[in-house]
Order: C-alpha cells, then structure tokens, then sequence
C-alpha cells in the first residue's frame, strides 16, 4: 500500500518506495504485496502454456496477458506497466484476526484460495512519485472458487469494520476502519462487486492514512484495484477511469 508501504501499487517497487518512506517516517518497508510469486507479478504456481486447458473453466496464464495491460498502455489518466523485478509477494503479508486477510492480499499463499493464472500491473504517473498508484491484479480460478473468493472477501468486509492489523516482515499497520466505498458505474456489467475504504495508521499510530480496494467478478475471474496514495490525502476511491479502461479490454478480449 504506497501510503503505508514499499510501493507500487502498495508494496511492489519497493526499493524506490522504502528510500522515500525513510525520509517521510511514515512506515517501515518489508516484503512486498499483494500477489503470487513470480517475474512480473505472475505466480509461477499459476504459470500456463496456452494450450493448457485449466479446470472450471480458469483462463490460461497467455490468455490473461492478453486481457490485461500492456507496458506502457494508457489506463485513464495514468500509464499501465510490469513490475520491473519480481512483482509483489504477498505472503509477506498477513491479517489479524485471519478472517480479514482479503482485505489485506488475496494472494493464493496466504488467502486459501489458490488461482490457477494470475497477472499483475500498476498504473500510475511514473514522474509523479508521490502519486497515485494503483494495482491492478487478474487472477483466474477453477471449479467455482472466484465466487468464494468475493465470499471470504464480502466476510472480511463485515467482520473486520472496526479495524485489524496487517503484519508485515519488519512491522506492522493498524486499519482503524474498513468501510464500503463506491462501486464504478459499471459494476452491474459484473457477476460480482465489492468496494472498500480502509483508514490505516501509520507505524508511529499518528497519521491516518486512506486506501481503497474494489474486485469486480467475472465468471472464473476476478479482477482486483487496490489504490494508494504516498502520504494523507483521501483520492475517494479507486480511479474509475482506470477500472473501466481494463474492465473494457478484459471484456472485449473475452466477447
């Protein structure tokens, strides 16, 4: 999460997102985020030729890098692009109480339900360090699990309104609060849509900190924005433009 983070979206990059929160002092770095394991925010676990056909009707691998951005693709207003390492890790990061681990990262390693292809991009304004970024995550599921993922989602939203606590390698954040946010406009075009508000302390427990998380459904799919901001600033929402840019290519690519 870039407020409360390393980066990129939120703990992916890092590098460049730890030296400026050294100078900020507004949280300690550790792992990274919200994803499998793998080369560009891919999970290798998830990793499928195109000709593998997965079961319950889970996208291959190839066919969601069609469906997602491409490296330096317009994504509204701001420019999509890989993770120039590893991607985030998001085993690095874990909720307590656990039933609030999808609010933190539905990664396969530490959300019990495991995709069979993920990928993984940012958007953000690559100049503007202090920015929005936004992560934007495809994951694909079989035998029905992308529903019980927005399940367990919809679950952690309800129980965990008043707060939790992230862990993260060397520290650890306070969610204050979880609140419903808007859904885009479009979220009837889905099979499924939640749309969440964090408040979050920073590690000193002084400054509050705004996230947003939306995950739209799409038969075996999903497809997760988690948006941030370095610093106090509440952006109100996901950006919608952004959503609805890869909503569209993920939608076109499938019709």
């Amino acid at each position: 999460m870039f407020g409360v983070y390393g980066a990129g979206g939120r703990r992916g990059g890092v590098v460049a997102g730890c030296a400026v929160l050294a100078l900020t002092g507004l949280t300690g770095c550790g792992g990274d985020d919200d994803s499998g394991k793998g080369g560009a925010g891919r999970s290798p676990a998830a990793s499928q030729t195109a000709s593998t056909a997965p079961s319950g009707g889970a996208l291959t691998e190839a066919r969601l890098t069609a469906l997602a951005f491409t490296d330096g693709e317009r994504a509204g207003t701001l420019t999509a692009s890989e993770y120039a390492l590893d991607g985030p890790l998001g085993d690095a990061y874990t909720a307590d109480p656990a039933v609030c681990q999808p609010l933190v990262s539905l990664a396969g390693d530490v959300s019990g339900h495991e995709p069979v292809a993920q990928v993984q991009r940012k958007a953000d304004k690559p100049e503007e360090m202090l920015g929005v970024t936004v992560d934007v995550t495809l994951r694909s599921y079989g035998d029905g699990e992308a529903a019980k993922v927005m399940e367990s989602l919809e679950r952690a939203g309800r129980d965990c309104a008043g707060g939790l606590t992230e862990e993260r390698a060397v520290a650890r954040a306070r969610y204050e609060k979880v609140e419903p946010a808007s859904l885009p406009a479009f979220a009837d075009e889905a099979d499924d849509a939640q749309a969440y508000r964090f408040t979050v302390l920073d590690v000193k427990g002084k400054l509050k900190l705004y996230e947003y998380l939306t995950v739209l459904r799409s038969g075996p799919t999903t497809l997760a924005f988690r948006a941030e901001v370095l610093g106090t600033e509440d952006i109100g929402g996901v950006p919608e433009d952004v959503m609805a840019a890869q909503w569209r290519k993920f939608r076109a690519g499938q019709a």
